[in-house]
């Protein structure tokens, strides 16, 4: 399937949908049809944007009784009476597994400081009328005992998606240590379209939860085929020395908490530093992200990292087409290595 044929899915079974609630986002992604005739996917996602900053909130939408149960108006204090959180949210993760109503959209990974995109990151977009972001998504299903679920579901959909990413870029793939425990992660990935060395596993999540995963684990085989495994480090650190010896990525990323601002502070320049030193220990590769600005470009690139993403550098998209000429592009945006600032 082609993510245009699963662009289509996705606004049908939006369209297709009766409940009073829904009606605002089906008038809204109509206009955008109409609007978007022979390109529904700048339709689906001027839809999501507009959904995500102008739909009603989902705190002032009462919830659904349960299937089979009776529904009564209480005579007092009709507030009070609410259907679980976690019965209502399996509810709506339930009708995402079930109708599909989710897409991918890419972000490039640059390698630096040529500029050059050698990879995409997969993002997880969601279609909904209450607008919720991605993460509280994922953070609620996983409350609701169904985060693995989602996250599977998620990941046949980008990689249905990654068949129309240039086979010269890799693809990485956001899942928590859970989801990397699921023996049908190894399934699906084995199956997968996409050649083992062109994955990145990018771990997400607390660091508790990462507590027991190595090496040669859940994802070993696959690795042994090519497959890279990447963990964040931030200042305070996703993950600790001992996992790091377990884990034995191929790839560290500085979060944003890292790389915000780190023109202006000597102490997130040193925490840097010394992530990029202990990469180098290991052999791992070092990916800066949400690099958002030219002082902080120029900072990464006197950090002398593999590899950097972020806004400045390329916005996510669902289009097929920028995903090709992402490849063909000259990057500009990244300071010629004679005037990259001295490593600090």
């Amino acid at each position: 399937m082609t993510l245009r044929q699963q662009v289509v899915e996705i606004i049908e079974a939006v369209l297709a949908g009766t409940d009073p609630q829904g009606e605002w986002a089906r008038t809204q992604l109509r206009d955008r049809i109409q609007a978007h005739p022979d390109d529904p996917e700048s339709a689906l996602l001027e839809h999501l944007v507009a959904t995500r900053n102008h739909a009603p909130s989902a705190a002032d939408i009462p919830p659904l009784p349960e299937e089979g149960v009776p529904h009564q108006v209480p005579a007092v204090k009709p507030r009070s009476v609410r259907v679980p959180f976690s019965r209502s949210v399996r509810k709506r993760v339930k009708a995402v597994l079930r109708d599909k109503l989710l897409l991918t959209a890419f972000q490039p990974i640059n390698e630096l400081p040529a500029g050059d995109v050698i990879g995409v990151e997969a993002l997880t977009r969601f279609v909904g009328h209450d607008g919720a972001s991605a993460d509280v998504w994922f953070r609620e299903a996983a409350a609701a005992g169904l985060g693995t679920d989602l996250e599977i579901a998620a990941l046949h959909c980008a990689l249905t998606a990654a068949r129309e990413v240039p086979r010269k870029l890799f693809v990485a793939f956001n899942l928590t240590p859970a989801t990397c425990r699921d023996p049908r992660l190894r399934e699906t990935l084995g199956r997968a379209e996409l050649a083992p060395d062109r994955i990145v596993v990018e771990l997400t999540g607390s660091p508790e939860t990462a507590e027991g995963l190595s090496w040669a684990g859940e994802l070993g085989p696959l690795r042994g085929r090519g497959l890279r495994l990447a963990v964040s480090a931030s200042g305070a650190g996703f993950v600790s020395m001992d996992q790091i010896t377990q884990l034995r990525p191929d790839i560290i990323k500085l979060d944003r908490s890292l790389i915000e601002g780190i023109q202006d502070s000597e102490g997130q320049r040193i925490r840097a530093v010394a992530i990029v030193e202990l990469a180098r220990q290991i052999g791992a590769a070092v990916v800066a992200e949400g690099i958002e600005t030219r002082d902080e470009l120029t900072e990464v690139n006197a950090l002398d990292v593999a590899a950097g993403q972020g806004y400045l550098l390329g916005r996510p998209s669902v289009r097929p087409l920028d995903w090709s000429a992402w490849t063909i592009q000259a990057r500009t945006e990244a300071p010629p290595a004679g005037e990259r600032s001295p490593s600090r």
